[in-house]
């Protein structure tokens, strides 16, 4: 089974187009249910319908949350259902087995006055001048295009390039979407764009290599990880006497949804900023609208005048 959990990585990797970070989480989800088969003395390439719902029941058992429980269950069914169309398996066990469903409960948002705080604290957050105003640039970028922490963490040194009013994003499966750049953003991100080059060329002339990334890094990715950021936000959040359990990189993705559909965006048109690729997903943001739809009743319905 770990022979058919590899070839099952590369067809993800291959066929769909796969981010590096999917398919960890695809072997993390696998490699924990086959280790509960093995624990259990079951034969990993003879498991059944009742062996993979007992997973799920051990797995609610430990109080897992729903939307875990849910991407458990759709790594299992796509790795059998590979299983079969490949003939390592003439049956698929998973097919017909439904899962919790996903929760549509959206985290506490941050309030626009909370990100508002959050942006300025970020001038303030650092140990250099360089590191206030990349910081800056950071928060702002986020906020400003929804983009997911993974996507702005790496984007290449030549988006940045020519003032752009819009930005290239590349996202998950390889998919680019472009999304428009507030003012601020843009200014933050040339002025952080100048800084970066000076370091950039001071590297160079000693012989470092240049880094093709907007917010380089000496590590192995050769930008800022995920992980730096996730704790940097959480930094500035306490600068700005936010809570930083309220705070995360994700949750400042959502607050730009939520902000822009209160404010009267079309839903269709926040699905493509965030490159959702089903609107489903998106639909989560719409318990905003309720009290806009309400005053639009109150309002403008001829039984109200």
């Amino acid at each position: 089974m770990s022979n058919w959990l590899g070839m099952f990585l590369e067809a993800k990797a291959a066929e769909d187009g796969s981010a590096k970070n999917t398919l960890q989480a695809y072997a993390r989800d696998m490699n924990d249910f086959l280790g509960w088969a093995e624990s259990k003395g079951y034969d990993a390439g003879k498991l059944s319908k009742a062996d993979i719902e007992a997973y799920l029941i051990s797995c609610d058992a430990q109080g897992l949350a729903v939307a875990t429980r849910a991407r458990r269950l759709s790594a299992i069914k796509q790795f059998f259902r590979f299983a079969y169309e490949e003939r390592l398996r003439c049956d698929n066990p998973a097919i017909d087995i439904s899962g919790p469903g996903r929760s549509k409960a959206l985290p506490q948002v941050l309030s626009e006055e909370e990100v508002d705080r959050l942006l300025k604290a970020a001038a303030h957050t650092g140990r250099s001048e360089a590191d206030k105003l990349r910081n800056s640039t950071l928060m702002e970028l986020l906020y400003a295009t929804g983009m997911r922490v993974s996507e702005l963490v790496s984007l290449p040194v030549s988006a940045a390039r020519g003032d752009p009013k819009m930005l290239l994003i590349l996202g998950k499966g390889g998919k680019e979407r472009i999304v428009p750049l507030s003012p601020d953003a843009r200014v933050l991100m040339q002025d952080w764009l100048k800084t970066r080059d000076a370091a950039e060329e001071a590297a160079r002339a000693k012989g470092k290599p240049v880094s093709r990334f907007l917010f380089a890094s000496h590590g192995k990715l050769g930008h800022m990880t995920r992980h730096r950021f996730y704790l940097l936000i959480k930094e500035i959040a306490v600068t700005a006497g936010v809570s930083p359990d309220k705070v995360s990189p994700h949750k400042l993705r959502h607050a730009f949804a939520t902000h822009l559909l209160s404010n009267g965006a079309d839903l269709r048109a926040i699905q493509v900023l965030l490159g959702h690729a089903d609107l489903s997903s998106t639909e989560i943001y719409t318990h905003v609208l309720e009290k806009r739809l309400a005053e639009l009743v109150h309002t403008h319905h001829p039984l109200a005048k």
